[in-house]
């Protein structure tokens, strides 16, 4: 009877963890053996504050969970004293937050993650974590695709000021 109990709170755990790894925008694996439980909590406020979330998973869980909604990628790096952070709000916020932290605290080992659906490995993470914001990005794209419409309103405008004075001539 213990067992059964046992296999149906793991089941249940799998189908939690699944569901959070599905809603997620992104997930990052990082080993944080060594943390104090101030830095710990320290890290989970900056987290929250960035519309992320923290959660210490049995690698067996996690690597179900993973499999489950076809992350199978990720379960290599299981291994471990493993925090897995979720990002619920911005897809690279769990990235950025974790290499902004880690660059303080050398305790923290960023693995690899899920970002919009693809697995990418610590060095991938790591270029993911520096970029710009989604609004910076997105005022960038806007700036480069309005850049020749403004030349040519520009070239227009010009055109049509040098024959005003040329008819005025």
């Amino acid at each position: 009877m213990a067992n059964k109990n046992i296999i149906n709170f793991k089941e249940t755990e799998v189908k939690k963890i699944a569901e959070k790894m599905s809603r997620a925008k992104s997930l990052v694996v990082a080993e944080y053996q060594g943390l104090t439980v101030e830095k710990t909590e320290e890290l989970r406020g900056l987290l929250r504050d960035a519309g992320c979330e923290i959660i210490v998973i049995k690698n067996n869980i996690s690597r179900r969970a993973a499999q489950e909604v076809g992350f199978a990628d990720l379960t290599q790096d299981l291994k471990g004293p493993n925090g897995v952070v979720f990002a619920y709000e911005d897809s690279i916020a769990a990235a950025k937050v974790l290499y902004t932290f880690a660059k303080k605290n050398k305790k923290i080992v960023i693995k690899s993650g899920v970002v919009d659906g693809d697995y990418y490995n610590q060095n991938q993470i790591k270029e993911i974590s520096q970029l710009p914001p989604k609004e910076t990005l997105l005022a960038m794209l806007a700036t480069q695709l309005l850049a020749p419409l403004r030349e040519l309103s520009v070239g227009l405008d010009m055109l049509t000021k040098k024959e005003e004075t040329v008819e005025s001539n």
